[in-house]
């Protein structure tokens, strides 16, 4: 490609490589039929990396990075990550691939896989929120206090410990700038605004659904209420687990994936 504009700019970020084109800054790994991976509110590239690990070597993974945090406030909606995704997914050139979406990803996922459903080959969604979601104690992001950021980090995980030092630090970071907490702010009232409930019937593509059983946002009740709403869909559950599967338990949920994935392809084997 000769614009500018469309130049890809490379550097590393976990053991990945960030391209970046145009506006759009993403991971890129292996080849095949193509896994979209959509992270979070206060999620990453990174989220993902069990996932690329487990999948490179026979999809291709790709994970955008969805410009959360740069949105302005006027514009800090879940209609405008929407459109993001659909600029990304043309100038990817993407048909027939596996969305993928945690939390509100996964909220994006959905509202992408109801209007367009014809490029959507499968959907999968764990912890994602679109009919409930708890506020995580109101009044966070809260400026300035590590310990309270600690603290609500730690929350989305059954074992505090998958909250590192380094993931508080980068919530932290991004919690010190009032533009990006008012952005935050913006699309977690949009979210909330977006309950899904009534147009999850247009779904038809099948869907699986992997929930933490002790997920205290988006509890599992909620995941069992997608799997009464999406007609072609199946819910799993990990214990131990809470917002975040494919981070606490990555060699699970890879597991659940794959098993399902390989039943999409071969539909006469048994089910899960």
């Amino acid at each position: 490609m000769v614009a500018d504009s469309f130049r890809i700019n490379k550097f590393r970020v976990m053991n990945y490589q960030i391209h970046r084109e145009g506006k759009f800054s993403f991971i890129e790994e292996g080849e095949g039929e193509p896994l979209l991976l959509l992270h979070g509110l206060f999620g990453a590239l990174s989220n993902w990396e069990g996932v690329i690990e487990g999948f490179r070597s026979q999809y291709r993974v790709i994970i955008p990075n969805l410009p959360i945090y740069d949105l302005p406030i006027r514009k800090a909606s879940l209609d405008t990550l929407l459109v993001f995704l659909e600029e990304f997914v043309a100038l990817k050139k993407l048909k027939d691939f596996t969305v993928l979406g945690n939390s509100l990803g996964g909220h994006i996922g959905l509202l992408y896989t109801i209007k367009h459903q014809e490029h959507v080959k499968r959907l999968v969604l764990t912890g994602s929120s679109g009919l409930f979601e708890n506020g995580m104690g109101g009044s966070f992001p809260k400026r300035g206090n590590r310990d309270y950021i600690a603290e609500r980090v730690a929350y989305t995980f059954y074992d505090p410990k998958v909250a590192t030092e380094q993931l508080i630090d980068e919530v932290f970071e991004v919690t010190k700038s009032i533009p990006k907490c008012m952005s935050i702010v913006g699309i977690a009232k949009s979210a909330q605004r977006h309950n899904l409930a009534k147009d999850l019937h247009v779904i038809k593509v099948p869907t699986l659904l992997v929930w933490g059983l002790n997920d205290p946002i988006t509890p599992p009740h909620v995941g069992e209420e997608f799997n009464r709403l999406i007609e072609n869909s199946e819910l799993r559950f990990i214990d131990k687990c809470a917002h975040a599967p494919m981070m606490e338990h990555p060699e699970e949920f890879n597991r659940i994936l794959g098993e399902w994935l390989e039943k999409q392809t071969s539909p006469e084997k048994a089910p899960l």
